[in-house]
């Protein structure tokens, strides 16, 4: 794992919730929280991999800021995943 990157472990967490297009709550760094529907992992201009939510506009969260992911979709393969 790289300096400024997530584990593995937690990446395919982010990939499963993309796949099965779950629906999510977010606990960022700066305390922030967001809510949508999980759709695709992209790179930014700055080549940072970021998490693409859709809660009515498209959002890029960059996966370094996550602090929680938590699953609202019913039925879901896991329910929480807490990055370090």
């Amino acid at each position: 794992m790289t300096e400024g990157a997530i584990s593995c472990e937690q990446h395919d967490f982010v990939e499963v919730a993309c796949m099965y297009r779950y629906r999510l709550k977010l606990v960022l760094k700066n305390r922030q929280m967001i809510e949508g529907t999980a759709i695709d992992i992209v790179n930014s201009p700055e080549k940072q991999e970021c998490l693409v939510i859709d809660n009515d506009s498209r959002l890029q969260i960059e996966l370094t800021q996550l602090v929680k992911m938590e699953v609202l979709t019913p039925n879901a393969k896991f329910r929480e995943v807490i990055f370090e």
